[in-house]
């Protein structure tokens, strides 16, 4: 096998650059903060909606999951507490997870929704329908010294 093809079928053990870099947000519109696992998301604009898919299995939607939007960012909370059972005893873990993403610039803030089903969170934005504007701009005169 080829060194190109060996390289091909390995996968690294350490996240992909974009993942990695996606807590600032001059190089992602995505990022991640808290916990040590962060929520996996796609997204993407279809038609006239901005759609984001968020991978959280094992939560309550209704009580564990909190969706926020604040000044144009949305931002999705989820707390996992799993309880296991084996020969009388039981372990417990926890996750706190958060994941922001800077919406588009022309979505609708009032009309966001949101559902969840076998383990995926479906946050579904309207884009509003924007004319192009052009403004035209005078120029002053110039000054006669220059």
């Amino acid at each position: 096998m080829s060194n190109a093809a060996v390289q091909q079928h390995h996968r690294p053990s350490w996240p992909d650059v974009s993942e990695f870099f996606s807590g600032f947000p001059a190089w992602a519109g995505l990022r991640q903060t808290l916990g040590d696992r962060p929520i996996k998301v796609e997204d993407e604009i279809t038609g006239d909606e901005y759609e984001l898919r968020a991978e959280i299995p094992g939560v309550d939607p209704k009580k564990d999951v909190d969706i926020t939007l604040r000044d144009g960012v949305l931002t999705i909370k989820a707390e996992r507490t799993e309880k296991k059972e084996s020969n009388g005893r039981s372990e417990f873990s926890y996750g706190s997870f958060t994941r922001s993403v800077t919406l588009p610039t022309a979505a609708d803030e009032d009309s966001i929704t949101a559902d969840y089903e076998k383990g995926i969170l479906t946050v579904k934005i309207p884009l509003k329908r924007s004319e192009v504007r052009e403004k035209h701009i005078t120029v002053g005169k110039a000054d006669p010294q220059a």
